[in-house]
């Protein structure tokens, strides 16, 4: 019998072990009692033995059928948890949506993205993954995450990305620096400078190389970190120079932020699989997030 069959029939079995009245049982699961009758044959047959007997106008479980009984409720009981799961997961005002975003988001914009939703939504769960913007992608990619928030937007067949903010890039120089008294600094002038930024993988390492590549000379990486925090206290500290986004707190002392010339942005994309159907509580996000930042779709 296909297990597609079978599962119904379990349910009918669970409810005759309880109300052993075969018309009665009929009512509450909304079926024929013809039916119901059938189904319950069907189970007797496919064990190999009988498992109702008739009693008057009740019926009885035999033995295997109380046997099979009790194994149904046990079964319709580890299933019935799931199943709620997946009703809620169909369900926008239920469901759960899985974001995943660069460490620098988790300050304020994404905070601000979920705190907006949950007003509207209040059901809805969330999952947040911080993570750098390859590891990021790399779950999209697994299926790990619904979203992600990442700079910039990857390339590729697979992905559907629209972008929802620009941040400028700037070059941050410790105090009395060679540059600091500038109006603007451009890329080709940190040629030769020791540079601090962050790790292979995220991306505004991404970008600083591809910067420099086009500005035509190899950068001279000096430090390489995990934080622009840390980035920024590095170059305060008087150890190198970096291409950054300016800073959403007051930057430490001893820092200089100047603009680049020609003016130049960090884009970040909101990301999701193409090909890939999205429940509809993150369809549901994906459309507030987009709102959010002037975004229509």
């Amino acid at each position: 019998m296909d297990e597609s069959e079978l599962a119904p029939k379990l349910a009918v079995l669970k409810a005759l072990a309880a109300d052993e009245h075969v018309t009665r049982v009929a009512e509450r699961v909304g079926l024929p009692q013809p039916t119901v009758s059938r189904w319950i044959a069907e189970l007797g047959e496919q064990l190999g033995a009988p498992i109702m007997t008739k009693s008057g106008r009740r019926v009885r479980l035999t033995r295997a059928g109380r046997l099979l009984a009790e194994a149904a409720t046990r079964s319709l009981a580890a299933l019935e948890p799931g199943l709620r799961e997946v009703e809620e997961e169909l369900d926008p005002e239920k469901g759960r949506v899985v974001l995943g975003f660069l460490h620098m988001l988790g300050r304020a914009v994404v905070p601000e993205l979920v705190r907006g939703y949950r007003a509207e939504h209040p059901h809805v769960r969330f999952g947040l993954v911080q993570n750098a913007r390859q590891a990021v992608i790399d779950k999209l990619v697994s299926g790990e995450i619904d979203l992600a928030l990442v700079a910039p937007p990857p390339v590729g067949p697979e992905f559907e990305s629209v972008v929802v903010f620009e941040q400028p890039l700037i070059v941050v120089v410790p105090a009395e620096h060679r540059l600091e008294s500038r109006k603007s600094v451009r890329v080709q002038d940190l040629e030769g400078e020791d540079l601090i930024t962050l790790e292979h993988g995220y991306g505004l390492r991404q970008i600083t190389d591809d910067m420099c590549a086009a500005a035509g000379f190899r950068p001279r990486y000096v430090f390489e970190c995990q934080e622009i925090e840390t980035v920024r206290g590095l170059v305060a500290a008087g150890l190198g120079v970096a291409l950054l986004t300016h800073a959403e707190f007051a930057p430490p002392p001893g820092l200089r932020e100047l603009p680049l010339t020609p003016r130049t942005g960090r884009i970040f994309g909101l990301t999701w699989l193409k090909d890939h159907p999205l429940p509809p509580a993150v369809r549901a996000f994906r459309e507030h997030a987009l709102r959010t930042h002037g975004v229509q779709r």
